[in-house]
């Protein structure tokens, strides 16, 4: 009985730590910046302070909290729809069709609204995770490393095309901005789409146990009544709704929905439902403490969030893929 309740209590233990991470991240990442704010001055704040704090420092967090879970959950349901531990936002083409989708709002709107931008990126997106989607179909050769070197050079002829258009109307400074995400640039006012992964996330925990179903085949899932189209569907706008208001908010932030599902599934194992909260707080987690790390380095300065993802991100899941293999 005392083991039984041992192995009960572990995951609110873990739950329990994770979420105490997360604030004390949050916390850190409030009162780290250019302009001094004291955590003991949160009572006793000068204008110019809380100015900063409420339009610059809060907006940050929460796009951090937010953007962290939304794309690291987009990778899990990618990587179950796929049944492909390599799949994800990053190795499917859908950021670079995200920022397709931008450049082009921008050439035919000059003046667009970032509500305009995030519906162009959401179109474009979703429509190039459905051409994957078709693609990885007609791949007869089912390698785990076959499909996503597919999607990388489907996003890499996104890219090429994206980038002949920028050169060919000049505007190639006004794309750069989302080649690499940054969280410096999140203001009040500006942000405020992110909060649409909040419903994708719990639309994600709703049908996660259908999204395991379909992951297994399409005669599978009919045979045991669910709709396969309508379910892969579902994921796929989730996921590109995710993708595209992340891109427009912040810019891409690569290998964050490859990395976070797989070190979840190395831990927990790859039950999308037990999963799916775990993922999205170490999601979260990892983006807060890779942002915190970012601006102390080199402090004044920072180091793009992209950049400290790969780095970090990159080490962390090579150390657990040689941990796993002993």
């Amino acid at each position: 009985m005392e083991a039984l309740a041992k192995k009960r209590l572990s995951p609110i233990l873990l739950y329990a730590s994770l979420i105490l991470g997360l604030l004390i991240l949050v916390w850190v990442s409030l009162f780290t910046g250019v302009k001094n704010i004291a955590m003991r001055d949160v009572f006793a704040m000068s204008p110019d302070q809380l100015l900063v704090f409420t339009i610059a420092r809060i907006p940050r967090a929460i796009a951090l909290v937010l953007t962290g879970a939304g794309l690291s959950v987009a990778g899990f349901i990618m990587q179950q729809l796929s049944q492909n531990k390599f799949v994800s936002p990053t190795t499917a083409g859908s950021l670079e069709a995200a920022k397709m989708g931008i450049l082009f709002s921008m050439l035919l709107i000059p003046q667009a609204s970032i509500a305009t931008k995030s519906v162009a990126a959401l179109l474009f997106t979703l429509a190039a995770n459905v051409l994957f989607v078709m693609m990885v179909r007609r791949v007869r050769f089912r390698s785990s490393v076959f499909i996503p070197l597919v999607g990388i050079m489907f996003g890499n002829i996104l890219a090429a095309i994206s980038t002949f258009f920028a050169f060919k109307y000049d505007i190639v400074q006004n794309v750069q901005e989302w080649m690499i995400g940054d969280f410096s640039s999140v203001l009040q006012g500006q942000y405020e789409s992110i909060y649409l992964i909040l419903p994708t996330v719990v639309l994600a925990y709703i049908y996660a146990d259908r999204f395991t179903i379909v992951g297994m085949g399409e005669s599978f899932a009919k045979n045991l009544g669910i709709s396969y189209s309508a379910i892969v569907n579902l994921g796929l706008f989730a996921v590109s709704l995710t993708v595209s208001v992340s891109v427009v908010t912040a810019g891409a932030i690569p290998f964050l929905g490859l990395i976070v599902p797989n070190m979840v599934s190395m831990m927990m194992g790859d039950n999308l439902r037990r999963t799916l909260p775990m993922t999205a707080l170490v999601g979260s987690l990892f983006l807060l403490f890779c942002d915190v790390v970012g601006r102390l380095i080199i402090f004044p300065y920072e180091v793009p969030i992209g950049l400290m993802v790969g780095v970090i991100g990159g080490v962390v899941f090579l150390i657990l893929i040689l941990k796993r293999n002993r």
